[in-house]
């Protein structure tokens, strides 16, 4: 068997022990010492000023589009295709999802889409760093910059991502992580974070997910309770040791992938950025439900990532959004390879001569 991934911790295994131990030890769970570090160094590692963490991804989404003044009367335009928590953040501020449709290719949100919805009441724009795969900010940020539109980047799938050789989250005010388990950072339970360059922003951010207290038992604004706690933080801060490393793994089997496939029958997106960081290994085919069939029949597990498009989840329907028919010919065809620091190349290997041997056994 191939299983897709293992959440199981592996060589970081004693490091976890040890932080955890730490923070029982020390008596002192939420909105401590090891949360303090861990800001610190996760900022420095993702090339911003500050990060604020949060409880989940969701939030971090949430609190940076209240934190730059996001609220109810507003658009937000966004990608259909991508987790639904990204435009339930969205809506968790009051403000409105507008969705426009992908490159076909990079499978995030198309800038000449994105340019074509914007309305009188665009106030911001949240492209999502899909798969790893980092949007096309460069294009995004022109268009957004020319319109007076605020970014805020979704990257809660491309923790060291690069774009153009800039790191994600550096082109916009402010940017989301995710460090749910299965991330390429990933926490032992929920978590998240905020990053910005704007010192006024990172102290709005801390203030509202502590429940908006300015001080001890002053509550100033309408914050939440949303704090990445301190066994979290301790695990991410040993985790984010092992980063660099496992991305380069990443890379490294995502290019096995790439040069075993060729001839495969499924089509593989492009790797439109050396900064991508392959959360996922997404390929696609008309032929997907048979194909991953196949492959589970030789052991393969496969998943797909993501088979409903936003603009046709019922909880968007309100919203009435626009077709977005490449998003939704993506996912119709898509699914995702296993890939994850803990595979071989032998069992890339494997994975492809089971593609490879899909038409001989149909």
């Amino acid at each position: 068997m191939i299983p897709f991934l293992d959440l199981t911790p592996g060589e970081d295994a004693a490091d976890l022990k040890a932080a955890i131990e730490r923070v029982v030890s020390r008596g002192w769970f939420v909105l401590g010492p090891e949360l303090e570090a861990f800001e610190q160094e996760f900022a420095t590692a993702s090339g911003a000023a500050y990060a604020v963490g949060v409880g989940n991804g969701t939030d971090a989404l949430a609190l940076a589009l209240r934190a730059a003044g996001i609220g109810p009367g507003d658009e937000v335009v966004t990608s259909p295709l991508s987790a639904a928590f990204s435009a339930l953040a969205i809506m968790m501020t009051g403000a409105r999802p507008v969705f426009a449709d992908i490159d076909g290719e990079r499978l995030t949100l198309d800038p000449g889409t994105f340019e074509r919805a914007i309305t009188p009441r665009t106030r911001a724009v949240m492209p999502v760093h899909l798969y790893g795969q980092p949007a096309d900010m460069p294009a995004i940020s022109a268009i957004a910059e020319g319109r007076g539109i605020v970014v805020i980047e979704d990257c809660c799938q491309a923790h060291l991502a690069t774009c153009a050789g800039q790191p994600v989250g550096s082109f916009s005010r402010a940017a989301a992580f995710s460090f749910y388990p299965t991330k390429n950072l990933g926490a032992l339970g929920d978590g998240g974070a905020v990053t910005t360059h704007d010192a006024t922003m990172a102290d709005t951010l801390r203030k509202l997910r502590n429940g908006g207290q300015s001080s001890k038992y002053h509550h100033d604004r309408f914050g939440v309770n949303s704090r990445l706690d301190e066994v979290q933080a301790a695990v991410l801060r040993e985790r984010l040791e092992w980063l660099a490393k496992w991305t380069a793994q990443r890379r490294a089997l995502a290019a096995r992938y790439r040069r075993q496939l060729a001839g495969a029958p499924v089509h593989v997106p492009r790797e439109c950025d050396s900064g991508h960081v392959y959360h996922l290994f997404p390929v696609l085919s008309a032929r997907r439900t048979a194909l991953q069939a196949h492959l589970a029949a030789r052991g393969v597990e496969t998943l797909v990532h993501y088979p409903v498009p936003l603009t046709k989840q019922h909880a968007f329907a309100s919203e009435r959004p626009a077709d977005c028919p490449t998003a939704d010919r993506v996912c119709s065809e898509v699914f995702s390879l296993p890939l994850h620091p803990a595979m071989t190349m032998a069992m890339i290997d494997e994975v492809t001569a089971a593609l490879r041997a899909f038409d001989a056994a149909a």
